[in-house]
């Protein structure tokens, strides 16, 4: 029979996974060893945490990055054709979401693998749902541009559209970037236009809040290197 892929979630920091993770993945890892990862580091670190008794010598791990060829991609999934069974890992949260994973998925399903995703923390999700924004219509938008000009006006057009379309507007940013969108939302947005901060999400310096861009200039918080989710919504 041919194996499946397994999208396996991670935590989205240093906290311990099996306080946000479901307990049924640590029985999926205890039965899988061979998987397609972001970072080999962090990856065996994830699956020794799950699983201390695991032999880490018995694991087959195959990188998915920038580096990455995308010709070797279909490759990885050979296995399934000898009936193993693989694992899918992002570096945080879900895989396939932000994350590179979303290209093994597409070929496995032109390969007619079986795929099954696992319950497991979304930033994207949780930021959403603890925003107050609106959960029936949003967009993810990934990084915003870096330049300045481009950026300012690519958040004009997120603005626009979150009130011609009704439609919450998600965005990240590399996290020591974060102090700097944060003020170039606040500069170029209407006074009233809300913006939700979630950062550290899941973690115990988890931090959530929804209040007007007038009201960020004056906020002194430092979101500096601490992962976070950007929300915008103009009514």
């Amino acid at each position: 029979m041919t194996g499946k892929l397994y999208l396996i979630p991670t935590g989205l920091g240093d906290g311990a996974p099996l306080e946000i993770i479901p307990i049924s993945i640590k029985k999926i890892i205890e039965s899988i060893d061979v998987y397609i990862v972001e970072n080999e580091k962090s990856a065996r670190k994830f699956i020794k945490t799950i699983s201390s008794g695991k032999s880490q010598s018995s694991l087959t791990l195959f990188s998915l990055n920038k580096f990455t060829d995308p010709m070797e991609i279909p490759s990885f999934l050979e296995e399934c054709y000898e009936g193993n069974n693989i694992g899918l890992l992002s570096d945080a949260g879900c895989p396939g979401i932000a994350d590179p994973g979303a290209e093994v998925v597409k070929i496995a399903h032109k390969k007619n693998i079986k795929i099954i995703p696992l319950v497991g923390p979304s930033s994207i999700l949780l930021a959403m749902m603890s925003s107050g924004m609106n959960g029936q219509n949003f967009a993810f938008n990934g990084y915003l541009p870096i330049e300045k000009a481009e950026r300012k006006s690519k958040i004009k057009q997120l603005e626009k559209r979150s009130f011609d379309e009704n439609q919450s507007q998600l965005f990240i940013e590399t996290p020591y970037r974060n102090n700097s969108i944060l003020e170039d939302l606040h500069k170029t947005l209407s006074s009233d236009t809300k913006i939700c901060v979630a950062c550290d999400l899941t973690l115990p310096t988890e931090y959530i809040k929804t209040q007007t861009a007038k009201q960020w200039k004056y906020s002194k918080l430092d979101f500096h290197k601490r992962p976070a989710i950007f929300i915008i919504h103009k009514y």
